[in-house]
């Protein structure tokens, strides 16, 4: 009986041993702190200081501060209410305002430290998961910058063997975050025991692996059964006394002998983790804030390299590293020597994390040249790897861009937060829309606790911890073909980074303990080399083919209309600059450079040009995007009146690489027509917007002088009413609402408007997202809406030689939206220029065209190309991409006849049962409240079209609406002028700048339709040597030239760079 008593005590035993084990492990865990000394006087100052010196020489005076009886606080300058008629979003953002102060206090060292490890902690009783937006402090120790703090980084070793007496100042700047309103500051010295902190990780780390065993694994009993025989060992009768420390030296030698060695050395599952820090640019802060967020968390990274010599880790963004050496030029030369040592890795390819939808070719470009630069100007690395860890879709140009760029591998994980779809591989080959390829892999971490059956979410903010790694194993679905998955581990978005727990986990990991992975710190450049050589000759490496559509965050192709507009603007101004200092030989390099780097490339962050950061974000971006505006257009037209030149003609200017035929805005002009030296006369029309006249052949990259003269000018417009207009291609019928009902092309004699419905329809969607309001448009978007119907006022303001407009104003709900529909004499574009005084919330406003075409799929413009996608829902992909993504225009064509959509500032496009949609605002309401409640400004075509849209040269109609032609009055008639030119239309010449190194002239140009085509360029006969070169501007060939004739060949969507000399 007794024996039986004793079998089923065994028994019940094992149901818990493991939480057994767990309770020791927390009595232990607090064991480790001892002697802690309370330090409660401190001096402060409210202000934002970078330095100690700082505090000091600010006027304002010291005041005690008593950390038991004071509290510090944010500046609450906002509102709880949201403006206008909005109500009912619960947000966690209402207004506060981040403050900074400045703490300083003097500390000596008592003897109950002496010969001690003496930490600091720091902390202000907040207890909650750290996502950037609460308080963070950057430490100072006799005025050297020592490491950051945060909810996730408490503790700094101040002294590994501390001496009593010796007395040092403390300095701590701080800085409230934006979540709460009232902080305590408190702060405490500690001694860490060693040993106690050894076995706590030592004991806890295998029993953190449990959760993904099963409990009758033989792997967890054998290492269940170790750590319980090591915790029996434990005299814990007396803490801290001689018999529990003796006992704690003896429990680690058994635990190391009988677990890390006999159990250890197994590799047959390998983690290879490299310290990450994912800091967002702007998000819920802004810019001048990721100023600070790069220096703490930088800081700590530095600190933690001390205390852990195998700690190695890897920061993306070289525009990080340049706020850095602004202002804390003494850890860039810190970082410079990780670097050198192989344990800082600086990688990454672009200057920051752009969006890859919205971004234009030429940008990505110089996000490339600007970031591989810094580094290697910086570093001497050459970066290989494209690390976009959180970036919202990846555009199927990019593996030529990268290819082109001398970048070899990809990273993300942000596939992995698909609302439908699972990528069905992690490691892969990508292929883009030209045929380029490459090695593709996914991070795979999973959270603590996840299931990868319910979630295949995964996150670049891993925790190096045994449940992540091993659930990162589980959800890797390339396990035929590798056995080494990739951790970035640590705190991120908000910065911060690994901490000293992640670090103690990888010690204990990297012994290879059996059944679970074996971890080795090493960097991202090494793993993907690695991967290459393992997997690039098997047979069941998959490919993807084009773009990584993201089934989440469809509205960042619209929220905040405004910031898209300015980076259109900019990316089109910057690059008519560029032209136009070549031709006037008046070159801004230097101003350029900062204008591309400091103000577009910047604001091309993931989270900026979406439109998904806090309203202050814009509040900056608005004042640069207008301070470049000002400031570009100042030194275009300086440079358009030098090459022009006296004189009483007009000179016309056309920075597209086509020759242009097309309406011109002429400014104040006295004459009724303008006469080219061939003797063709272009009447003008006068409008309350200044003249503009319909002209031919402006030559590409170059200009032309015309006469000014006076001509008969008649209207082929013919209007019977107020709802139906005759053009030279289409009759137009109106309804009492001024939506169309009627298209009728007269040259290809049919109609563009399916029968019953009506065009250019604005219609209002209810739109309230699950999750992140700014960022997403959720599928059931459609299941509400509103025609916008209410006209306010219908007229036609001008009917002339040019064009006809009709002027409409509609109420919306709260907003008014006025339209000018411009009709042309001499081209089939429809024109729709709109202003919108917009005071919604939470509502999607669309621009619809219903149209008579059959087709299952329709083309996009995407970065140096374009991509075909099918637009039926026969498969949850397709379902999934209810909204899509295209630069400057789309099309929607059956065999013999087709609807171009082009805009000027717009993304977000959808098309299903043959309505094409046209998104034109999104307001969300979080992260910022008033989102797009303000005036917009944009402009959208119509372009029907016989045959495709290529023969319909929809691509150079979408430059002109984009770029058009520059007026200026001065010149002789006569006068016409090309830089350069191609002799094939379906070769894009886009950029003409001078090469980055001073030493010659660059030319870009790509292919747009999918052809192999022969093509001469001509260019001015002043060079004489003619280089194919990357997308850096590094010579790989040399061409032909001869009488200004480059003759090559381009392959389907290639990107070709020449530079001349």
């Amino acid at each position: 009986m007794h024996n039986r008593k004793m079998q089923m005590c065994e028994v019940m035993l094992m149901y818990f041993i493991d939480q057994r084990i767990q309770v020791i492990c927390n009595q232990l865990s607090l064991f480790r702190f001892k002697n802690q000394v309370e330090l409660t006087r401190w001096q402060y100052k409210p202000g934002q200081y970078f330095r100690p010196g700082e505090a000091d020489a600010a006027l304002r005076p010291w005041e005690d501060f008593d950390c038991h009886t004071m509290r510090w606080y944010s500046n609450y300058v906002g509102t709880d209410k949201f403006d206008g008629a909005f109500e009912g979003q619960v947000t966690d953002f209402k207004g506060i305002q981040g403050a900074h102060y400045w703490f300083r206090s003097q500390v000596t060292i008592p003897e109950s430290l002496d010969g001690k490890s003496v930490w600091m902690k720091l902390h202000t009783g907040l207890e909650e998961w750290d996502d950037g937006k609460n308080p963070q402090f950057l430490i100072f120790i006799n005025g050297e910058v020592v490491q950051g703090a945060d909810i996730n980084h408490r503790e700094v070793l101040l002294f590994e063997k501390a001496v009593a007496g010796t007395s040092f100042t403390v300095d701590v700047q701080a800085y409230t975050g934006t979540l709460h309103r009232e902080f305590n500051f408190l702060a405490e010295l500690y001694e860490l025991d060693e040993n106690v902190n050894q076995l706590y990780y030592d004991l806890q780390v295998p029993l953190w692996a449990f959760s993904r065993m099963d409990k009758d694994d033989k792997v967890r009993l054998d290492l269940q059964t170790v750590l319980n025989e090591t915790v029996n060992l434990l005299d814990m009768r007396v803490p801290h006394s001689k018999a529990f420390d003796a006992s704690v030296e003896k429990a680690i030698a058994y635990i190391g002998e009988n677990l890390y060695e006999k159990m250890g050395g197994y590799d047959d599952i390998i983690a290879t983790c490299i310290g990450h820090t994912h800091i967002d640019v702007a998000w819920w802060w802004t810019v001048a804030q990721t100023r600070e967020k790069v220096v703490r968390s930088f800081a700590t990274v530095l600190k933690l390299m001390e205390e852990y010599p195998s700690y190695k880790f890897m920061s993306s963004q070289p525009v990080l590293y340049y706020f850095l050496k602004q202002r804390y030029p003494e850890l860039m030369e810190r970082i410079k020597e990780k670097v050198a040592e192989g344990r800082w890795e600086a990688e990454g390819g672009m200057w920051l994390e752009a969006d890859c939808n919205l971004t234009s070719g030429e940008s990505l470009t110089r996000q490339f040249m600007y970031g591989k630069r810094f580094f290697k100007e910086e570093f001497g690395v050459d970066n290989k790897i494209l690390w976009l860890p959180d970036v919202f879709g990846y555009s199927g140009a990019l593996p030529q861009i990268m290819k082109k760029s001398g970048v070899d591998y990809f990273m993300t994980t942000k596939l992995a937060w698909n609302q439908i779809n699972k990528i069905p591989n992690d490691t892969f080959i990508w292929r883009g829309i030209d045929g380029s390829e490459v090695l593709t892999h996914l991070i795979t971490t999973l959270g603590i606790g996840q299931d990868p059956k319910e979630s295949f979410f995964t996150t670049y903010n891993g925790n190096l911890h045994p449940d992540a790694l091993m659930g990162g194993w589980e959800r890797y679905q390339n396990k035929q073909i590798n056995n080494d998955i990739l951790i970035s581990y640590g705190y991120g978005d908000g910065g911060g980074g690994p901490t000293r727990q992640m670090l103690e986990v990888s010690k204990r990991m990297e012994k290879g303990i059996k059944g679970l992975p074996k971890v080795r710190q090493e960097t991202a450049r090494t793993y993907f080399d690695e991967l290459n050589a393992r997997v690039k000759d098997n047979r069941r490496l998959d490919t993807w083919e084009g773009e990584f559509y993201f089934e989440y965050h469809r509205g960042t192709y619209t929220s905040m209309a405004r910031n898209k507009r300015g980076n259109r603007k900019s990316e089109l101004m910057l690059m008519d600059l560029e032209l136009l200092g070549i031709l006037a030989k008046d070159y801004p390099a230097e101003e350029l450079t900062r204008l591309w780097r400091d103000i577009v490339l910047l604001n091309q962050f993931h989270d900026i040009l979406p439109g998904s950061s806090i309203a202050e974000v814009y509040d900056v971006t608005k004042v640069e995007y207008e301070q470049l505006a000002k400031d570009v257009s100042g030194m275009i037209g300086a440079r358009l009146a030098a090459i022009a030149g006296k004189g009483e003609d007009i000179t016309l200017f056309n920075t597209t690489g086509f020759e242009r035929c097309d309406v011109v805005k002429l400014g104040a002009v006295n004459a009724s027509a303008l006469k080219d030296s061939d003797g063709n006369v272009y009447p003008i029309q006068q409008t309350t917007d200044g003249a503009v006249a319909y002209v031919k052949g402006l030559p590409a990259k170059g200009y032309k002088t015309f006469a000014l003269s006076e001509a008969a000018c008649v209207s082929p417009f013919a209007r019977q009413d107020d709802y139906h207009l005759e053009t030279p291609f289409y009759s137009i019928a109106l309804d009492e609402n001024g939506h169309f009902t009627s298209i009728f092309d007269k040259e290809n004699e049919r109609e563009v408007l399916k029968a019953g419905k009506k065009g250019n329809m604005l219609r209002l969607y209810e739109d309230k997202p699950i999750y992140f309001d700014n960022w997403d448009i959720d599928m059931y978007y459609t299941e509400k809406s509103w025609e916008v119907n209410d006209l306010l006022r219908m007229q036609w303001t001008e009917e002339g030689s040019v064009r006809a407009t009709l002027e409409l104003q509609w109420q919306c709900s709260q907003s008014v939206i006025t339209q000018k529909i411009h009709f042309y004499a001499n081209t089939r574009r429809i024109d729709f220029e709109t202003v919108a005084d917009w005071k919604e919330h939470q509502h999607l406003l669309k621009a619809e065209f219903p149209v008579d075409i059959h087709s299952d799929e329709a083309t996009f413009e995407v970065q140096f190309g374009n991509v075909t996608r099918k637009v039926h829902t026969n498969t949850s992909w397709e379902k999934a991409r209810f909204e899509s993504c295209a630069q400057k225009w789309m099309d929607f064509s059956e065999g013999n006849y087709g609807i171009s959509l082009l805009n000027n500032c717009k993304y977000g496009h959808s098309v299903m049962d043959g309505t094409i949609g046209l998104t034109l605002i999104k307001c969300g309401v979080e992260p910022n409240p008033n989102a797009d409640v303000e005036m917009h400004e944009f402009t959208y075509s119509l372009y029907p079209h016989s045959g495709t849209w290529k023969q319909a040269d929809t691509v150079k109609e979408a430059y002109n609406i984009n770029q058009p032609a520059y007026a200026v009055h001065g010149g002789d008639a006569g006068k016409c002028y090309s830089f350069a030119s191609v002799n094939k239309g379906n070769v894009v010449l886009e950029t003409i700048k001078q090469a980055e190194n001073g030493d010659g002239t660059v030319l870009r140009l790509y292919e747009c339709e999918n052809s192999r085509t022969k093509t001469t360029l001509t260019v001015p006969g002043e060079f004489t040597k003619a280089y194919a070169t990357n997308l850096l501007e590094e010579i790989e060939e040399e061409l032909p030239i001869a009488g200004g004739k480059v003759v090559f060949t381009i392959k389907p969507y290639e990107i070709k760079t020449i530079l001349l000399r």
